[in-house]
Parts: C-alpha cells; sequence; structure tokens
C-alpha cells in the first residue's frame, strides 16, 4: 500500500504546486534551471527525505532484492544519470514486485521501476525512456521548486502541503488525507502543473536519451502505445494516473524525438535477459504461462536476442528442481558467453541444487578473476562457500560486501545465516540489526545491537564497535522522526 501512496503523494504535490518552465516544442536548447528551489528545500535536506522514504518503502512494498537485475537496473540507470543535465544528487534504482506499469522518482534520487514495465517495454530504448523520464524529475527538482513557488503565493497552503508531505512518511494513509484537503480547491491548476512537469521531464528525458545513445524515438512511441491501448480503460494502470498521457504530450514527445538525427540502436541482449527473468519469476504468472510468453515473444525476437528466451526456459526449469534440464540449458549458454553475470548466476544455483557447491565456487571463483569485488559474482560465492559449510571464509567475503553494499539486505542475511551456523550470536545480531534499519525498525535494531554488546567481551574492539554503531542509530533515529 505505502508505494502507491507514496508515489501519489509526491506526484500530487508536484503536480499541485510547480511552475512550469516555458520551452518552445522544436528547441533543442534546454534551460539551465541550476539550483532554484534551494531556499526552501536544500539537496541535503532531499537526500534526507529520500533516505527515510527508502526506509518505509522496504518495510512495506515487495522491493526485488534480485543482484543480477539489480545490477542491470543500476547499470542503465547510471548510464543515463551520466548523461543527464543538472545532476546534483546521488541516484539509486531499484525495482518493485507488481504486474502494475509504473515508474516514480522521489527526493534523494530514488527512481523506482515496476517488474510490470518490463512486460510492456519492448525494448531497452523503451525502458530507458521512462527512467529518463524519472531521473528528469529529479535533476529538475520539480517538488521542490514547487515547494518554493506555493511558499511565495501562498505561505498557509505551503504549509498544509508540506506538513502532508512529512505526515507521509510516519502515515501514508493520514498524509494523502491531508493532501487531498490541502489541494481541495485546486484541481484545475493540479491538472495543469502536473502536465507541464511531464513536458518538462518528456524534455529533458529525450536530451538525455539521446546523449546516452538510445533511441530517442522510443519515448514518444511507448508513450504513445500505452495510451491507445489504455484510452478507453476504466482502470487504466498506476503510471497513467500520476503520468497523465493527453495526446498533446504525446505529439510534442514525438516532434520533439524527430527533432534528432536517426539512430540505429542494436538490441540489448542483457534487457531481454532481464525481461525474462522477470517473466520466469516476477511476473506472477505460473510455470506454463511463462513458457507460452518465452515461446510466443522467441518467434518474432531477433536472432541476436534469442538466446534470452533459452536462459527464461532454464530458469523455470531451475526454479522447479529439473537441475539436470536447467544445466543442459546454461552449459550450452555459458559455452557461448561465459562472462554472462545472468549465466553464471543460474549455473551456480544449478550447482548447488544438484548438491555440486563446489563447482558453483569454482565457477565463481574463476569469473571472480576478471570482475574482482562484482556485486553478482561475489555474493553468489558467498552462498557457494555457505553451502559447504565454509562460514569463516564466506564471512571474510562478506564483510566486504556489506561495506562495499550495505544497502543490500542480501548480504546482511548471508552473513547472519553464517555467524548462524558457527554459533557467533553477537554477529547474527548485528546483522539482523542491519536489516532492521534498513527498513526503520530502529527501536528493535538498537535493541538487538545492544543484545550483541552485552554478549561481547567486555571492554573489547568488538563492544566498542558495536556501542558506537548503537550511537550512530540512535542520531539516524532521532533525524528520521523529526521528519514526522
Amino acid at each position: 500500500m505505502f508505494k502507491r501512496t507514496r508515489s501519489l503523494v509526491c506526484l500530487s504535490i508536484a503536480a499541485a504546486l510547480s511552475t512550469p518552465i516555458p520551452v518552445p516544442a522544436n528547441s533543442l536548447d534546454l534551460p539551465d534551471i541550476g539550483t532554484t528551489a534551494s531556499s526552501t528545500l536544500t539537496i541535503a535536506q532531499e537526500i534526507q527525505y529520500g533516505d527515510a522514504y527508502m526506509r518505509m518503502l522496504r518495510s512495506s512494498q515487495p522491493i526485488v532484492s534480485d543482484p543480477v537485475l539489480n545490477e542491470y537496473i543500476e547499470s542503465l540507470g547510471h548510464r543515463l544519470v551520466a548523461n543527464a543535465s543538472d545532476v546534483k544528487t546521488p541516484f539509486t534504482f531499484f525495482m518493485i514486485r507488481d504486474r502494475n506499469i509504473n515508474a516514480f522518482a522521489f527526493f534523494g534520487g530514488y527512481v523506482a521501476l515496476h517488474s510490470g514495465l518490463f512486460l510492456h517495454a519492448q525494448s531497452e530504448s523503451e525502458l530507458a525512456s521512462v527512467v529518463a523520464h524519472e531521473i528528469a524529475h529529479v535533476t529538475q527538482r520539480h517538488l521542490a521548486r514547487s515547494m518554493e513557488d506555493q511558499a511565495r503565493r501562498s505561505p498557509a497552503n505551503m504549509a498544509a502541503l508540506v506538513g502532508a508531505l512529512l505526515l507521509a512518511i510516519a502515515s501514508p494513509e493520514a498524509g494523502i488525507a491531508a493532501m487531498t484537503a490541502a489541494t481541495a480547491g485546486n484541481i484545475q491548476g493540479q491538472i495543469n502543473y502536473t502536465r507541464s512537469n511531464e513536458k518538462e521531464a518528456d524534455r529533458f528525458g529525450i536530451s538525455t536519451l539521446a546523449s546516452a545513445g538510445f533511441d530517442v524515438n522510443a519515448m514518444p512511441r511507448f508513450f504513445g502505445r500505452l495510451a491507445d491501448e489504455y484510452r478507453y480503460a476504466s482502470k487504466p494502470p498506476p503510471m497513467l494516473l500520476t503520468h497523465p498521457l493527453p495526446e498533446d504530450r504525446v505529439t510534442d514527445s514525438r516532434a520533439r524525438a524527430q527533432s534528432y538525427p536517426a539512430r540505429q540502436v542494436e538490441p540489448s541482449l542483457n534487457y531481454h535477459l532481464a525481461r525474462a527473468r522477470i517473466v520466469a519469476r516476477y511476473a506472477g504468472i505460473d510455470d506454463k504461462a511463462a513458457n507460452d510468453w518465452f515461446v510466443r515473444t522467441e518467434k518474432s525476437a531477433q536472432p541476436s536476442v534469442k538466446v534470452a528466451f533459452q536462459y527464461g526456459k532454464a530458469l523455470v526449469l531451475l526454479d522447479n528442481k529439473e537441475y539436470q534440464r536447467a544445466s543442459v540449458i546454461l552449459q550450452r549458454l555459458l559455452k557461448q558467453a561465459p562472462d554472462n553475470r545472468f549465466y553464471l548466476d543460474a549455473m551456480s544455483d544449478v550447482y548447488i541444487g544438484l548438491n555440486q557447491a563446489e563447482q558453483a565456487q569454482s565457477l565463481l571463483a574463476s569469473a571472480l578473476k576478471s570482475a574482482p569485488n562484482n556485486p553478482v559474482l561475489s555474493i553468489n560465492y558467498a552462498n557457494a562457500l555457505i553451502q559447504q559449510d565454509k562460514n569463516d571464509q564466506a564471512i571474510k567475503v562478506l564483510q566486504r560486501y556489506t561495506h562495499d553494499y550495505p544497502h543490500d539486505i542480501n548480504g546482511w542475511s548471508l552473513l547472519s545465516d553464517a555467524n548462524i551456523n558457527l554459533g557467533i550470536s553477537d554477529e547474527d545480531l548485528a546483522a539482523r540489526a542491519e536489516i532492521l534499519a534498513l527498513k526503520a525498525n530502529w527501536n528493535k535494531a538498537i535493541q538487538y545491537y545492544t543484545q550483541a554488546s552485552q554478549l561481547a567481551e567486555l571492554g573489547s574492539l568488538k563492544q566498542a564497535r558495536y556501542d558506537a554503531r548503537i550511537d550512530q542509530l540512535m542520531v539516524q533515529r532521532d533525524r528520521f522522526l523529526a521528519l514526522q
């Protein structure tokens, strides 16, 4: 429930308050927004709000903690960010398991993609067009700019809307109610401002697509297809509720795209591999339906990406514990692309399923030589070690991993498992405390660290580390609560 209210709060407030920056439809010169809105909300404050929202999302939504998909989404997102204008915050890209077509961005450079988006985007450029659009919402600071504009025109209404936004952190339902009351006499303005922000995000998004080497026509093509498909739908997808697609917006994006030189973009195998993984594991359909989708879609696919559908079929077999059949497909794929991490991840799971964890370790150790500390390979390598009861070795890998990727719950979870296997209760408690903190369960996290400190040797470095972390968590908790 928090996902929907989260996106509606941020996007509705932005819609209700923003002032558009006029840009000619056929102009390639985009305005330099600079640090506008900083008098109302600083970049540091945006990052703080974004971190708070992300922790709430982890505790309330089915965030997909899939190392392979996370690596793909982050790679795509940061390729776009590297070519975007006015980037002033770090960016984090993640996926929510939800068949509805939707994407949204919020404070601090967080961009969420629904898994359903992959089922409707037919190419990487189409997916990138949505991501680039969301990046533009962040870089152009639509929400903060909206707040600043409204603060100048109506301080009382501004206070009500900011209060609603902050309330949504503690109570999403109450936040929606407060936001609705605050904007109740401004419905037409809300519609107009929404369209203005969406068009501006389209313009900046298309510029980013072009700079990053994607097909700029993918944006109007994808948006046009969505508009046509749901034109008469009684219940449109969430994306069309929060990102309205009137005909003039589609027309404007099409004209904008046509002003760029035509570019032939080759199909992305990684995109189709990610899409196949989502169909096999995160689409909410049964095995037969997934296999039918692979067979049907493969027929019209270009030859260079047909292997993605074989990979998808192998995942279905793997998840059904048909390890030998899955192995035949994956071994063939690995011969063609021995460094492909989609294949390596699946093959290591097959080996573990066949009680051949040492084979998984060997496979991953070899791959790590050419890609040291890669998150997909490292987390799988640690898992292979745990499966062989090599918990001491796994802990060393996971200590490095959790240092490099402290927001990945997978690393803390495996670190907890390894310490449980060795009977090290204090380190198990510390790892679980980190998971709780990532989900904003501050008091429980502090309680676990307190228990860990009590178990540690009095005056030891380990106890000092636990006590220092307790102090840090208490500061983070107080900052978080202050937002409410």
